[in-house]
């Protein structure tokens, strides 16, 4: 079922009047904070997050509800504060898409989203309390694997990237020799920083191969759990525990677990 605008705006002055409601007669809501909110806001885009990674199309509805709370629950927080209210929001995230994309807009010409991508860099930095430098705008909070791509990606977007893909791989084997290195020495705290590298360099490759690394690793994180959850029922099964059985027989129910994916 397609709903008309009207419909959508409808929708979403009932959300916003429920949440005033309850901001002012629900001990809980009325007690909130930016700061009591955060950690579960975070919650919520992980959740979000899952269900986009299964397709599970009813949850991924769900989720984005919870999280829209969340965007109108600071907007509200704002507004008693006479900062901002979700007009505000609305109408800076309206004028920043607009300014953003000139191609659309205006007379900047862009055939492809890597040209559009390399387009917003330099809008970004012009910006009126823009980011200051290219890099400035990744937080600092992010996990650090997908820091490691965004800042990749923002890098490469001005121009610093390999010319050919296929080169990334000397570099890889570059790290990884280093690493080696440091771990027949023993030096622990060198070995953080060659394995830092090498990590570094992994993500570069999955980037310039089209593939997001925090994507790739969460399906061998899914699929490892599910093969290891195999073995262990199997062993259960046998009444045996994981701890007494040899490498070899568990490995067997591994290879067992990838025959019946």
């Amino acid at each position: 079922m397609r709903h008309t605008r009207e419909d959508k705006i409808e929708a979403l002055g009932k959300v916003i009047d429920t949440l005033d409601i309850l901001r002012a007669q629900c001990p809980w809501d009325r007690k909130q904070t930016n700061a009591s909110l955060r950690p579960n806001t975070i919650e919520e885009v992980y959740e979000l997050a899952e269900a986009l990674l299964n397709e599970d199309r009813p949850n991924i509805k769900k989720e984005l509800g919870d999280v829209l709370l969340h965007i109108l629950f600071y907007s509200k927080i704002g507004e008693e504060t006479g900062e901002f209210d979700i007009c505000d929001v609305a109408t800076a995230l309206n004028d920043k898409l607009i300014f953003r994309h000139p191609h659309v807009f205006g007379e900047v010409k862009a055939d492809n989203a890597h040209q559009v991508e390399q387009n917003w860099e330099q809008i970004k930095l012009k910006e009126k309390d823009g980011n200051r430098s290219v890099l400035s705008g990744v937080p600092s909070t992010l996990p650090s694997l997908i820091k490691a791509y965004r800042v990749q990606e923002k890098a490469a977007n001005v121009g610093f990237d390999w010319d050919e893909r296929e080169q990334v791989w000397e570099k890889f084997q570059e790290e990884a020799s280093e690493f080696r290195a440091e771990a027949r020495s023993g030096d622990k705290e060198k070995m953080k920083q060659e394995m830092g590298d090498l990590l570094f360099s992994l993500v570069n490759v999955a980037r310039l191969y089209g593939i997001h690394p925090d994507e790739a690793l969460e399906l061998t994180n899914k699929k490892f759990i599910a093969r290891f959850g195999y073995v262990e029922s199997q062993a259960k099964a046998s009444g045996r525990k994981l701890k007494d059985m040899t490498l070899a027989e568990m490995d067997a129910l591994w290879n067992e677990a990838k025959e019946t994916e």
